[in-house]
């Protein structure tokens, strides 16, 4: 199939909506660890979690999933959710408040147009939490294409935005 046509370039993805097998659970880690509000709560089924206010970017429920094992890491579904932070100190702030509480990661990278942090909630999802470096630093090829890698992040360079 040719597709001529192409999603507007402002489009966002607004919100997430999660599975979850105990809600207060992830509440604690939404909320509680990574800081987002919590903006409404249907009874003991559903939350709605935001960052300033908005209506919601996280969503939660246990409607299919109440105190269900996690998916396989095998199977297709979401293989995370990334968590865009504003500025690189926003990042290094978050990875110390998670390295304090002992919260484990699983892995840490620089994507070249980004740095991330992963870490798995407590039902098993992926949790991408990441800062975009600006457009113009982003690394190009010699044919000036983007140029997006995996390489170790470099956690005391990272840390040291927050003196900054």
């Amino acid at each position: 199939m040719t597709n001529s046509y192409k999603i507007p370039s402002h489009t966002r993805i607004g919100h997430v909506h999660l599975k979850v097998s105990n809600l207060q659970r992830a509440m604690d880690f939404y909320c509680g660890l990574l800081g987002f509000e919590l903006q409404q709560k249907f009874g003991e089924e559903a939350a709605f979690l935001s960052a300033g206010g908005y209506h919601h970017h996280i969503g939660l429920n246990v409607w299919f999933s109440k105190n269900a094992s996690a998916a396989p890491r095998n199977a297709p579904g979401l293989f995370h959710t990334a968590i865009l932070y504003p500025t690189r100190k926003d990042l290094a702030q978050i990875y110390q408040r998670i390295k304090e509480t002992d919260y484990p990661f699983t892995g840490f990278a620089d994507h070249g147009v980004s740095e991330a942090l992963y870490l798995d909630d407590p039902d098993g999802n992926g949790v991408e939490l990441y800062w975009d470096r600006p457009v113009e630093a982003w690394p190009k090829t010699s044919k000036g294409e983007l140029d997006m890698y995996t390489r170790a992040l470099d956690i005391n360079s990272l840390l040291s935005a927050i003196e900054s």
